[in-house]
Parts: C-alpha cells; sequence; structure tokens
C-alpha cells in the first residue's frame, strides 16, 4: 500500500471517530433534555396537586375551627343565657319565699292576737277577704283612752265618716283606723267605752297590746305587725291624733316612692340625747349613743311616718327581738339602721299650723300634715284642728277626684 493510501485511510478513521464521539455526545444530551422535561413535568404537577390537597386541608381545619369556635360561641351565648335563667328563678324563688314568709308571719300575728284575749276589732274577722285587695295605704291614728274629744275633733275634719269612709276604701284604697289597745284591767271601764265608741263608729284597730305613755314604742311595733297582718297595703302610716292631715296630698306624695321596695318616708331628725332624768323625752340608755351631748342618727319625727309593707313586714317577722328605745320615733329609725332602707326626708310632712300651712297651701304647695312643734301636735287640738282645716285643708274634692 502506497503512503497515500494510508494516509486518506488514517484521515477517514479519524473523522470517523470525530463524528462517532459528537454523535454519543448529542445523543447524551439529548437523552439528559428527554429524561430531565419528562422528569421536571410530573414533579411538577406532583407539586401542584399535594398544595391542592393540603390547601383543601388547610381550608378543612380552617372551616373545622371556624366551626368549632362559632359553636364555642353559641355555646357560650346558651350557657349565659341559661345562667341569666337560673339567677331570674333563684331571684323568683327568693322573692316567693320571702313573701310566703311574710305571710306566715303576718297569720301568726293575726293568731296571736286571737288567742291572746285582745278586744281586736271586727276587722280580724275579714284578714283572709281583705287580703285578697290590694291597698296603697292603711293609716292608722295613734289614741289613747282619754282622747276621746280629739278622735271627734278628727272624725269631723279630715277622716271620713259612715260611708264615705268605706267609699274611701272601697274606691281609693286607703284605711283608716284608731289604733288602740287595752287596758291593764282587760274588760274594765275604760276598754268597754271604747268597745261602745267602736260600736257606733267602727273605725277602731284594736291590739294586743297595754296601752301607757311609756309603751310607745311597743305599741308601734304592735300596731305595723297587725295591720300589716289585715291589710295587703304599699304603706303603712302612723300618725298622731292632734294632728291635721292631708289624705289625698298624702296618697300623691306616697304614689311616688311606690315602686321602691324598702322606703321610710317623713321629717328627718336628729336630736340630742337627754341623759338627764326627770326631764321629758329622757334616753335611759343614752349611754349607747356615745358620751354626753351626742345626737341621735336620722329618724323620722313621731307626729307622722310612712313605710313600704316591706318595712312593715320586718317589724311583723323580727318584733321579738327588736329593741324598744323610750322614744318611740327613735325604735322604729333604729330598726332600719343596718338595713338597706331608703330615707326620704319630705318636710310637707311636718308644715305647722297657720299661718304656715295657709301661705304654702295659697302657693300651690298644700301639706301633707300640720301640727304645732312647740307641743309636738296641734296645741289644743280639739279646739283647734277644725280652724286649721278650715285654713290649711286641701278640701273634700280634692279626695274624691284623686287618682293614685
Amino acid at each position: 500500500m502506497s503512503f497515500k493510501s494510508k494516509t486518506e485511510q488514517s484521515t477517514r478513521s479519524f473523522v470517523s471517530k470525530k463524528w462517532t464521539f459528537l454523535l454519543c455526545l448529542s445523543c447524551f444530551c439529548a437523552g439528559i433534555l428527554f429524561t430531565n422535561r419528562m422528569v421536571a413535568v410530573p414533579e411538577s404537577k406532583a407539586i401542584m396537586r399535594i398544595t391542592a390537597v393540603e390547601a383543601e386541608k388547610l381550608k378543612l381545619i380552617s372551616e373545622g375551627c371556624n366551626l368549632k369556635a362559632k359553636g364555642e360561641k353559641h355555646v357560650s351565648k346558651d350557657i349565659i343565657g341559661e345562667v341569666f335563667k337560673t339567677h331570674h328563678a333563684i331571684q323568683t324563688l327568693d322573692k316567693t319565699i320571702s313573701n310566703l314568709e311574710m305571710e306566715l308571719a303576718a297569720a301568726r300575728a293575726a293568731q296571736e292576737s286571737l288567742h291572746g284575749g285582745s278586744p281586736l276589732s271586727e276587722d280580724v274577722s275579714r284578714v283572709g277577704s281583705s287580703r285578697k285587695r290590694k291597698y296603697l295605704m292603711v293609716i292608722g291614728i295613734n289614741t289613747a283612752f282619754s282622747s276621746r274629744k280629739r278622735r271627734d275633733s278628727v272624725r269631723a275634719t279630715w277622716m271620713p265618716q259612715g260611708e264615705k269612709r268605706m267609699k274611701l276604701e272601697d274606691e281609693k284604697g286607703i284605711i283608716v283606723r284608731f289604733v288602740i289597745g287595752h287596758s291593764a284591767t282587760s274588760g274594765g271601764i275604760l276598754d268597754r267605752a271604747i268597745e261602745a265608741e267602736d260600736k257606733k263608729h267602727g273605725d277602731f284597730l284594736r291590739l294586743d297590746h297595754v296601752e301607757g305613755y311609756l309603751e310607745l314604742s311597743a305599741k308601734t311595733k304592735i300596731y305595723f305587725a297587725t295591720a300589716v297582718a289585715l291589710w295587703d297595703a304599699d304603706f303603712y302610716v302612723k300618725v298622731d291624733d292632734d294632728v291635721h292631715v292631708n289624705i289625698a296630698t298624702l296618697g300623691e306624695t306616697l304614689v311616688r316612692h311606690r315602686k321602691k321596695p324598702r322606703v321610710y318616708i317623713g321629717c328627718m331628725k336628729s336630736g340630742p340625747v337627754l341623759s338627764q332624768k326627770g326631764v321629758r323625752y329622757h334616753e335611759p340608755e343614752h349611754w349607747k349613743f356615745g358620751e354626753t351631748g351626742n345626737k341621735y342618727f336620722r329618724h323620722a319625727t313621731g307626729q307622722l311616718y310612712a313605710i313600704s309593707k316591706d318595712l312593715a313586714s320586718y317589724i311583723s317577722i323580727n318584733r321579738h327581738v327588736l329593741h324598744k328605745y323610750a322614744n318611740e320615733d327613735v325604735s322604729l329609725g333604729s330598726w332600719f339602721i343596718g338595713l338597706d332602707v331608703e330615707h326620704i326626708d319630705d318636710r310637707r310632712l311636718c308644715c305647722g299650723t297657720p299661718p304656715d300651712c295657709e301661705w304654702k297651701a295659697q302657693a300651690g304647695n298644700i301639706c301633707v300634715a300640720s301640727f304645732d312643734w312647740t307641743c309636738s301636735g296641734i296645741c289644743r287640738s280639739a279646739d283647734r284642728i277644725k280652724e286649721v282645716h278650715r285654713r290649711c285643708g286641701e278640701g273634700e274634692t280634692a279626695l274624691w277626684s284623686a287618682t293614685f
């Protein structure tokens, strides 16, 4: 073989190897590209599928959390609602129990009065029927055996008589009675005189109580206990038989406080505690009020005051443990110390006699009660109360036209 032929053969061999290498390299690169393309697309789709699944799971979890939160909120509202319902039920039950206790105490008071041998009026026999009726107020006029002229003067002025008194009860829901107990010798001449007077007028409330000036605190306690047993009223009033009262104005005054559960209405004062023996209004237990020269706590003056039903019932239930001080008005005020009671100071309940109450009436500010401070009542009331009534009275039409 010649050199030229060898050279040509060698060149073809080199070219052939070069193209073979390039062809292999190209195939390798093409294979890699194809493989990457084939692998990358499924992985991307898989990732997308995984992401979608996870998103769905997250959505379900989120919805579940929201449902749980809503459920918890709904359960929370239900629980709060049930708590309020339970609280309301407990309050209603407490009120029912309290009313039953008051009813029971009132019934016991009436029963004790019946079995105590006291010459009670015929009102006791009407306990069942009268308690079905709701009254605005019961006015108890504190009187004594020796006060016949005072009682007649009250009957002749501000206290309706006969059919008018019955009309006052039926149409206006106002009970008015003279309040008195019995003498130390029950059934004696004094008691028989009251029985005869009651038979004539029918306007007495007889108490199981022995009359006496030093027993006014006990009498006040028994009065409220007996009155709340006989009549279901919004207010219970105590007034002395030497005080002039405008009944319609009194009713209009009390009605303003009707929705308040525990009210104590009167002319509030804080007089000195008198430690010196022999003086009027001497307080034997003065040491309980601190040093000499101290004053009493605020309490309503005794000429006229009113208390709501809850307070009258409280006195009835706790009458055996309520302490009595020398002065009746102080005793009443002490029974409410420590209780959630609203004291209402209304100066129209303690106007003076003419010209004071007359000027106020002319100015359109009619007084509820009028008396003289110097006498703790109207001085010589049996003789002067007619003049007070003429000059300071509200007029008969005011009572029958009033709406409570």
